[in-house]
């Protein structure tokens, strides 16, 4: 994991961590499994169900249980990455700390986007009582996009190019509205999800 910064012309914090995975050969792991999994592929879908005027995605929903069974070794991989990232992320936001002891993952998703889709809606993670759970996102983009495909984050007019690797964390809140821009070329795919108060 290698802290890397955003750039944005705002000077006020963004609260959105970012860094590159070490591993790209998680990444590649991932978009295999994808890519393998054809059964488990369905309609990306949003909390009001599948709508695609607000998503347009194929997505894997994957449960924490899951992590542990054979054939999932990506995710474990994947996650003791990302941990790091988390790590470093209360660090950074020493109030966090004591918050922190108390978060778990949830469920969370293996996404691919092809040229013409996006998640078009701008949008929160914690969006009512029944997301009111999450406290963070992350997400980590598998492969570079050539063309399109960017986060665009509305209230800090930020907009961040998917590269391989690049991982995110943000907070829930509506002040993280955000969108996923269009992509123009090539595959887009990503792994996303929240953590989440202990259940």
């Amino acid at each position: 994991m290698k802290k890397v910064s955003i750039q944005t012309n705002n000077h006020n914090p963004h609260f959105i961590g970012s860094w590159t995975l070490e591993t790209f050969s998680i990444c590649e792991d991932l978009i295999n499994y994808f890519e393998l999994n054809l059964d488990k592929q369905k309609k990306g879908t949003t909390g009001s169900g599948v709508n695609p005027n607000s998503k347009d995605s194929i997505d894997i929903r994957i449960k924490p249980k899951e992590i542990i069974l054979p054939g999932n070794e990506a995710f474990k991989a994947y996650f003791e990455e990302l941990f790091e990232c988390y790590k470093n992320y209360i660090e950074e936001w020493p109030f966090l700390k004591e918050l922190a002891q108390k978060l778990e993952i949830g469920s969370f998703n293996l996404q691919r986007y092809k040229p013409g889709q996006h998640f078009k809606k701008i949008h929160t993670e914690r969006l009512s009582i029944d997301s009111s759970h999450r406290v963070f996102a992350f997400m980590t983009y598998l492969n570079d996009v050539e063309e399109g495909g960017s986060t665009y984050f509305s209230h800090y007019d930020l907009e961040i190019q998917p590269r391989k690797g690049l991982t995110l964390i943000w907070p829930a809140e509506w002040t993280h509205a955000h969108r996923g821009n269009i992509l123009r070329k090539g595959s887009k795919y990503i792994i996303t999800g929240w953590i989440c108060f202990a259940n």
